[in-house]
């Protein structure tokens, strides 16, 4: 099966648990008011650097390791208007192309479910992080134990979902102060609506008919477009955390 990151950025979208009222919750943790500059670490398709620069005026760095993802975050910046307040970039979160101590808030939604040693991606987003400024993750826990289906469904998309206390843990150990962790469960309904909200029913629009064509036209890559585009039955075993921790 086609790598689901990949997936993702064929069709044009990008996708975190909570969608937009999870960003802000993250945003208001971190206290971005304060910020003149955000890193945005897993960018996708560029909703959140947009979203920020176009809420809080400040300057927004996105970084993917998808350039094609790029591709899509610089149309979303024109789309919406704030090209001008937006740098993005190709790089990868284990070996961020940045100086130490450069940003006021540095976040990352649903990146670390795919890098097997979170530890040392959460001290590389610290690195590049300014004293006193903020770091945010907005990430899947398992909240039950998960049925051999969704399991399935996790690993066919690459990723690793830690429960509640070993994220805490990890989060412990990152060296952060003011540390705070917060699950929301996840209601089905809810998350379709907050998704459609993230994107935008427009930009959606366009991702659905990408889909609809690749299931038509490519045999081979069915199964990466059901997974990308599904996922739902897995929503009752896990939920996401919010974190947030001043360096």
């Amino acid at each position: 099966m086609a790598d689901y990151l990949d997936m993702q950025a064929e069709l044009g979208i990008s996708k975190h648990q909570g969608g937009l009222p999870a960003t802000r919750r993250l945003l208001a943790l971190c206290h971005v008011e304060r910020a003149a500059e955000v890193l945005d670490v897993g960018c996708g398709i560029g909703v959140g650097p947009a979203y920020i620069a176009r809420t809080y005026g400040c300057r927004v760095v996105g970084v993917d390791r998808s350039p094609q993802m790029i591709k899509w975050a610089r149309e979303r910046a024109r789309w919406d208007g704030v090209e001008d307040l937006i740098e993005l970039r190709v790089a990868d979160l284990r070996e961020l192309p940045f100086e130490a101590d450069r940003f006021d808030v540095v976040i990352a939604e649903s990146v670390l479910a795919f890098v097997e040693d979170k530890a040392q991606a959460i001290r590389e987003l610290v690195r590049v992080t300014k004293p006193g400024g903020y770091v945010g993750l907005n990430e899947l826990v398992a909240v039950k134990e998960i049925p051999d289906d969704v399991a399935q469904v996790a690993r066919d998309m690459g990723t690793q979902v830690l429960s509640a206390a070993d994220w805490r843990a990890i989060w412990d150990g990152s060296g952060l102060g003011d540390r705070v962790m917060k699950v929301h469960r996840i209601d089905p309904v809810v998350e379709v609506r907050s998704r459609i909200r993230w994107m935008g029913l427009r930009w959606l629009a366009r991702a659905w008919a990408r889909a609809a064509w690749l299931l038509a036209t490519r045999p081979d890559l069915r199964e990466s477009v059901r997974t990308v585009m599904g996922g739902a039955k897995a929503l009752d075993a896990w939920a996401y955390a919010l974190l947030a921790g001043r360096k």
